[in-house]
């Protein structure tokens, strides 16, 4: 089969999904919904394209995508629904602008690709190499298509084709190794390295401390220099959870605030700073607080809310709930008795976190240390620096620095 002949019936395909939609009474009527949610319920049918294609991929329907509910209904094109599914939306910079597509690098994953349009290239006039497109592609058969450009930035809007890399990594860390083996296996080497430091550093996989100390403990860690954990440890006295308001961070922020890191939060909480053997490093607010729950449960202020955090948070993966509930025989029933279920243990899994059951997914904060696209943006974040004092007697390296930050004088003016 051609490349002409596999565009052909990848278009037919999508004329057969587009099709499915306006006849399918189940989807028809999610369809013109989520369009007078966007505000496109009085969409041109030549317009139809920018809101149909986020849809069929992206749209929670009944626990699946459009595609998927596509797939089961529909017997004949197997193999390009199939492809469909395991499409990838990611930002990419232009690097050569070809006869019939394509050559794009991947700022996320690192890696380059050819691809074909799945349309005519005068479609894309205006689109030049050196920018960067917010794009959707796929693999079928050998080849890759791109079949979705919604969004595309000039060669100086780097700094924000990178944010918007790191801030996709962020939300799904997979995406750094997704279809990128020679990536996976560097960070499957790079946990192993650093896990075997960790441990030998601290002589445990964990460390209990607070949001004041664990940035100084994880900062330390990775200069490879040696850590005093007297006094920073939680000394919790009243169990507690509570919403931290700077961990909601949002696209526009969450860059200098991480680089602010846990000891700028204004309130005082216990934090876990855990290195998982398989998945990477976590750092994990609340985990003791959690933990005590399962000792006794009417010690911690908040309970429910507490676990339910541990539950929804898309940041805690499986393993860490797992680590608690080997410790505690009493996990599932309690976890039940705070909300009024009855799960198994295996169910609670598997309605939570299945997406860590489905999937290999490392620590954002290992797969952020791996990452290009993370490196690279620290070269356009500008932080506010608090202005440096005349400091006139000599400060030791790990002495409180004189500015009043808090910190150490060679994690701040001293730098």
């Amino acid at each position: 089969m051609t490349v002409i002949e596999k565009i052909s019936e990848i278009n037919e395909v999508l004329k057969d999904i587009f099709n499915y939609t306006q006849n399918d009474q189940t989807v028809k009527t999610d369809f013109y919904e989520y369009l007078a949610t966007i505000g496109a319920k009085n969409i041109q049918i030549n317009q139809m394209e920018k809101v149909f294609l986020p849809y069929i991929f992206e749209r929670n329907l009944n626990g699946k995508t459009v595609i998927e509910h596509f797939a089961e209904a529909d017997n004949k094109h197997s193999d390009i629904t199939s492809a469909l599914q395991k499409a990838q939306a990611s930002i990419f910079e232009i690097k050569k602008i070809l006869k019939n597509g394509f050559e794009l690098y991947n700022l996320i994953n690192e890696k380059t690709y050819t691809v074909s349009s799945l349309t005519k290239m005068t479609s894309f006039r205006g689109i030049y190499s050196g920018q960067f497109i917010v794009a959707r592609i796929f693999e079928f058969k050998g080849e890759y298509y791109v079949i979705e450009i919604s969004n595309v930035l000039s060669h100086s809007q780097k700094e924000e084709a990178y944010r918007y890399a790191v801030m996709k990594l962020v939300h799904n860390p997979r995406m750094l190794y997704l279809d990128n083996p020679d990536k996976e296996a560097e960070i499957k080497q790079t946990i192993s390295d650093m896990y075997a430091k960790f441990t030998k550093a601290f002589n445990t996989d964990i460390i209990l401390t607070t949001n004041k100390h664990a940035d100084d403990i994880i900062g330390a860690f990775n200069e490879g220099e040696e850590v005093d954990l007297t006094d920073k440890g939680s000394n919790i006295e009243k169990y507690k959870f509570f919403h931290v308001k700077e961990l909601d961070n949002n696209y526009s922020n969450f860059l200098e605030n991480s680089m602010g890191g846990f000891s700028s939060h204004v309130e005082t909480y216990d934090v876990a700073v855990i290195f998982d053997k398989e998945k990477g490093l976590y750092a994990v607010p609340f985990f003791e607080t959690f933990s005590h729950i399962f000792e006794n449960k009417d010690e911690v202020e908040n309970a429910k809310q507490c676990v339910e955090y541990f539950l929804a948070n898309e940041s805690v993966p499986d393993s860490i709930l797992k680590r608690v509930a080997d410790k505690y025989k009493n996990f599932t029933d309690t976890v039940n008795e705070l909300l009024g279920t009855s799960y198994t243990y295996d169910e609670l899994i598997a309605k939570y976190k299945s997406e860590y059951l489905n999937n290999t997914i490392y620590s954002s904060a290992t797969v952020l240390f791996c990452s290009g696209a993370f490196s690279e943006i620290f070269d356009y974040i500008s932080v506010p620096k608090p202005q440096k004092p005349t400091i006139t007697q000599k400060v030791g390296r790990n002495d409180p620095c004189p500015c009043g930050s808090g910190k150490k004088f060679k994690n701040c003016c001293g730098r």
